[in-house]
């Protein structure tokens, strides 16, 4: 393959990525001109670590167009200091040698190489257990202690889809670069913490623009993700239910319609056919239209089911029997509460979105008294819009609610931050006005001094811990006092083992 360049630059065309891989190269050398006596810049080397070139080549011409010197450069498997540079590299520079010293061995260094990359990488896979691996990046003007916070999150969030954290980078600015996010220097920085760390995806913390996406797919060849991405796919595994999968398909095509690009002129298709003469749509129109359709079918089985479960919520007001819906963070401990307080097996793991789909179960008193107690979808900071409003049919369980109990996991040490992000989440859905309880969870990890600097700081708080029983009792009475109307002069009773698992 012959290109005609500038003389200060040449334009790459789109290479073929049958073996583009974390532990592949390229299959492919780069041998270039230059029309002076410089070797190999900054801007070619980029060039071979970003596209993963088995070897990058330059040959040095005279003003007269002869060859004077060539100089050669491959990557490494790991990073290595060189003589001029204050960091590590992750590529070998040779000396710039006479035109005509031209004995090498490109082709045996590359597969030695690529031998040594598929060895890290499947090191990396058995450590990992066969997971993907992903980078996660943070590039905000919020403070660095901020964006460490959300990172750990984020890495909480990549463990629950299935991917090990491979390394992780933090950049403040003070703008936002809205074409790139980051600059090429840093994007490079990056390139080498995933090759090094033997990661094939991208993770950044908030959301993408289109455009963005579209710039860092066209310069890195690792998978792009941005958090709602990551959030959106967690919900695909975690759906069980034909609701929950309804609701999680159109989110998806909710978030993905804006992002519809055609790659370049030849994906372009005519609909032709009978009634199908002129101009006709593009494949890029054709899959727009087929997403908006998708969405409207969706969106009418999805009013379906809304219509269902306000009949029953209706018939259950009809028959008086109180409501009690759990809300909270995800993974504060709602799921452990509700088999704890119901004695039932809902699934409850150490995960973030391990419920999706509503449960409500009964919680029986004492003189054949009861309420139901459901338990929602869990909520987490900047909840992505497309999430909200294809939940929307399952959050309606909040409205209806008598008493919204929060939940909050009392050990985490960012359990302000998400009591604030829960009470935000509440307000946006206009359900300020529903009565709540907040509970203390997890209330048996804490110290002594803590836990009495958290009850001064909530004073109208139970402390319970949902996995040993400790502080149920209290919460039963609290529930029977505030959702079920008591004949005058009758004590309130607990259930027998309530005092129990208070003790």
């Amino acid at each position: 393959m012959v290109i005609v360049g500038e003389a200060g630059s040449i334009l790459i065309p789109e290479l073929p990525r049958a073996r583009s891989g974390a532990e592949r190269l390229r299959g492919l050398r780069l041998l270039h001109t230059h029309l002076s006596p410089d070797g190999l810049s900054q801007e070619d080397l980029m060039d071979m670590l970003f596209l993963r070139l088995d070897a990058v080549i330059v040959l040095t011409v005279s003003p007269a167009g002869e060859p004077v010197q060539w100089q050669a450069a491959h990557l490494l498997p790991s990073p290595a200091h060189a003589p001029d540079s204050a960091r590590p590299v992750p590529y070998r520079l040779d000396a710039l040698r006479p035109w005509d010293q031209t004995e090498a061995h490109f082709a045996s260094t590359a597969r030695a190489l690529e031998d040594e990359l598929a060895r890290r990488s499947d090191d990396a896979r058995q450590a990992g257990g066969g997971t993907g691996r992903a980078v996660l990046v943070s590039v905000s003007a919020e403070p660095r202690l901020t964006q460490e916070q959300h990172l750990d999150e984020l890495a909480e969030l990549a463990r629950t889809a299935g991917l090990d954290v491979a390394g992780r980078m933090v950049q403040r600015v003070a703008q936002v670069n809205p074409k790139f996010i980051l600059g090429k220097g840093k994007m490079a920085e990056l390139e080498v913490l995933a090759l090094q760390g033997q990661a094939d995806t991208l993770i950044f913390d908030g959301e993408l623009a289109p455009a963005q996406l579209h710039n860092l797919a066209d310069i890195t060849e690792r998978k792009v993700l941005d958090r709602t991405q990551l959030i959106l796919d967690i919900f695909a595994q975690h759906a069980v239910t034909r609701a929950g999968k309804l609701q999680v398909e159109l989110a998806q095509l909710r978030y993905t319609l804006p992002r519809l690009t055609g790659k370049n002129r030849a994906m372009d298709r005519l609909m032709g056919g009978i009634g199908g003469r002129g101009p006709g749509e593009t494949k890029l129109e054709t899959d727009r239209r087929r997403s908006r359709e998708r969405m409207a079918r969706l969106r009418r089985e999805l009013d379906q089911l809304r219509r269902q479960r306000a009949f029953t919520r209706g018939r259950r007001s009809r028959r008086g029997i109180p409501l009690a819906a759990l809300v909270g963070y995800t993974n504060a401990g709602k799921s452990t509460l509700l088999n704890s307080l119901t004695r039932s097996e809902v699934l409850a793991e150490n995960k973030l979105f391990a419920t999706l789909d509503p449960t409500t179960r009964r919680l029986r008193f004492p003189a054949e008294r009861e309420i139901i107690l459901a338990d929602t979808v869990g909520f987490i900071r900047n909840l992505p819009r497309e999430l909200m409003d294809a939940f929307r049919a399952t959050l309606e369980e909040l409205e209806a609610a008598d008493l919204l109990i929060h939940v909050a996991d009392a050990s985490h040490p960012d359990m302000l931050q998400q009591v604030s992000a829960v009470e935000a989440i509440l307000e946006d859905l206009e359900l300020q006005h529903v009565p709540r309880l907040l509970v203390l969870n997890k209330w048996d990890s804490l110290a002594l001094p803590v836990r009495a600097e958290m009850l001064d700081a909530f004073p109208g708080a139970l402390p319970v811990s949902a996995l040993r029983g400790e502080g149920l009792g209290a919460l039963l009475a609290a529930l029977e006092q505030r959702l079920i109307a008591h004949e005058p002069g009758r004590a309130l009773l607990l259930p027998e083992d309530a005092s129990l698992r208070l003790q």
